[in-house]
């Protein structure tokens, strides 16, 4: 996604009014939403199907993964944060335009791109445990397996969509970087503006010039009544 001319960090410079069209379908946003939607059918499915009931002697239940709460555990902390974080996020981007500090817009974009990079590899990690646990799960055909499918396919999703959301971040921060070291704002370090023009000189010609007077001497005091002469 390319930063719009006079912008800062993939946003445009403050000012200006909102505009839901044009936020929406930013592919930023499109991002943001699915991976919203991919986290709660994750932590969703696991919280209302995941755990069964393994006996009827026993009335402890336990996680569909191969009976391993670690691995329910662990879905539905990562959807649960990611869906969280995606809100927040959403709230970060409809209010970036809108602040005109750069140090803040940068460090919301770093930790943009920090975090985004983080949970894709978490969700890999999610993917990658899930699809193991079910495929040890022994009697799988009495545990509701579409709810298991969709969540190991989700978790899988969410990948993409993370790391998605990183890449974007990368380059909002890659083009604000270069938009700052291009045009600083130091009005010292920019060579288009030129300097205030020097002091006039006096004219050197067309009348006398004005010349101090020398500084007279003062005659030495006299005795009272004694003759003073006077100062040519």
């Amino acid at each position: 996604m390319e930063a719009p001319s006079g912008s800062a960090y993939g946003a445009s410079l403050a000012g200006g009014s909102f505009d839901p069209i044009s936020f929406i379908q930013r592919p930023q946003t499109v991002l943001r939403v699915l991976s919203w939607v991919f986290a709660i059918v994750v932590f969703g499915s696991i919280t209302a199907e995941g755990y069964i009931n393994p006996s009827i002697h026993v009335q402890e239940v336990k996680c569909m993964f191969n009976q391993n709460d670690s691995a329910c555990r662990y879905g539905v902390a990562v959807g649960v944060l990611a869906f969280l974080a995606c809100m927040a996020f959403l709230v970060l981007d409809a209010l970036l335009p809108h602040i005109s500090n750069a140090i803040q817009r940068k460090y919301i974009v770093i930790g943009d791109l920090i975090f985004s990079g983080i949970w894709s590899f978490l969700w890999f990690v999610c993917f990658c445990l899930l699809a193991n646990q079910w495929s040890h799960t022994q009697n799988a055909e009495l545990i509701p397996g579409d709810a298991a499918r969709a969540t190991i396919a989700f978790a899988f999703f969410s990948i993409g969509t993370w790391g998605g959301l990183a890449f974007v971040a990368f380059k909002m921060y890659s083009k604000g970087v270069e938009n700052f070291v291009e045009n600083p704002a130091d009005p010292a370090n920019n060579h288009a503006t030129p300097y205030p023009p020097a002091y006039p000189t006096y004219p050197s010609g067309g009348g006398e010039n004005y010349q101090q007077p020398q500084f007279a001497t003062m005659p030495p005091p006299q005795e009272e009544g004694g003759y003073q002469p006077p100062v040519y």
